[in-house]
């Protein structure tokens, strides 16, 4: 289906009265929608218990229905998030180190002799080649081809990629994002729990914080409703990308959720309601990701116009971008945006970021 028709904007509020970041948050989507950056875009900020909630441009560039700020949307690499809370409770429980070779609780699944840490898979400086990010035929997460993005892929496969190609470097010798570090660790869970790592975070996380609209969709290729199509370059065109078989991301990007779930979550981690006070000590502990950006263990650390950091996640899938940031305030964002033709301005995520947390 070739997507050209015209994106219009909606705005929804779920405060009473205007403020100057409202207004200014909604001038930049408007700005984003109406250059055809993106099709829609969710925004929630939290402070003090009170969310504001902003909804532009469309579920579908067809139907043009608005978009609904309750949506559900592929969260992508926010996964990793949840994937390290559970590890870094097991170690608080004692059931691993950080510093463990990961042979010794994954014998074979790694090559023989591999000093690839727990500790290492978590904040990228394992080394091991990204599946993902490879330009692989058929296994690329950044380009779009509509009928590999449906086929059932298991961890295993995944993984079995990610190491039929040298490692960028031995491990501990730099630093590299690779979706291939959080199978290995959605694995890990499996081992250490004897369940399946979706259902172990779900335990863990999902059910004592309700958050109901939060899901990891295994082989299920379709989005709940209500949801803001996601679209991709395919051949020229713009195709409706929302249909994918979340297996490609596994513990490395299959999460589904809501931004109220998201900021829920994140509030609870970073609140130190999740793990203990010396395990979001080790999450919080950073290497330098290039662009004055840091990356702990599964958490990102984003830089403010204005000074300081706020940490959390991105993740981006086939149509599909999301930020989740927390400063120490306790003011959280989370955004999410479906691209489409134009290009998003870089400045796009800073000007956002000062207007949340640079009053």
């Amino acid at each position: 289906m070739i997507l050209t028709k015209t994106v219009a904007l909606t705005l929804a509020l779920t405060t009473t009265a205007a403020t100057p970041a409202n207004d200014a948050l909604k001038k930049q989507l408007d700005r984003l929608v109406e250059a055809k950056a993106v099709t829609a875009a969710l925004v929630l900020v939290r402070e003090d218990g009170r969310d504001r909630v902003l909804a532009a441009g469309v579920r579908d560039v067809r139907a043009k229905a608005p978009a609904d700020p309750r949506g559900y949307f592929r969260a992508g690499s926010v996964t990793k998030t949840f994937v390290a809370a559970v590890l870094l409770q097991l170690a608080d429980e004692g059931k691993l180190a950080l510093d463990d070779r990961v042979e010794r609780h994954l014998p074979g699944a790694l090559p023989e002799g591999s000093q690839v840490t727990v500790r290492r898979l978590l904040d990228h400086t394992s080394g091991i080649f990204d599946y993902a990010g490879a330009g692989i035929p058929g296994w690329s997460a950044r380009d779009y081809r509509p009928r590999e993005s449906l086929y059932d892929q298991t961890p295993q496969e995944l993984l079995a990629v990610g190491l039929s190609k040298k490692p960028y470097f031995e491990p501990g010798r730099g630093w590299r994002y690779s979706n291939t570090n959080y199978v290995v660790a959605a694995l890990l869970i499996e081992k250490l729990t004897g369940r399946p790592y979706a259902e172990e975070i779900g335990r863990r996380i999902l059910r004592p914080l309700g958050l109901r609209h939060t899901l990891f969709p295994g082989h299920r290729k379709d989005l709940p409703r209500p949801h803001a199509r996601g679209y991709a370059a395919y051949r020229g065109t713009m195709v409706d990308a929302t249909r994918m078989n979340p297996s490609l991301e596994y513990g490395a990007g299959e999460v589904v959720s809501t931004t109220k779930d998201l900021a829920t979550f994140f509030d609870a981690l970073l609140g130190g309601k999740l793990v203990s006070e010396q395990a979001l000590k080790q999450m919080r502990t950073l290497r330098d990701a290039g662009g004055g950006m840091g990356y702990g263990l599964g958490l990102q650390a984003f830089p403010l116009p204005c000074g300081g950091k706020v940490y959390g996640h991105s993740g981006g899938t086939f149509g599909y971008l999301t930020y989740a940031l927390r400063s120490d305030s306790g003011r959280t964002l989370v955004l999410s945006a479906n691209p489409y033709t134009g290009e998003i301005p870089r400045s796009a995520l800073a000007e956002a970021l000062g207007t949340v947390f640079c009053p």
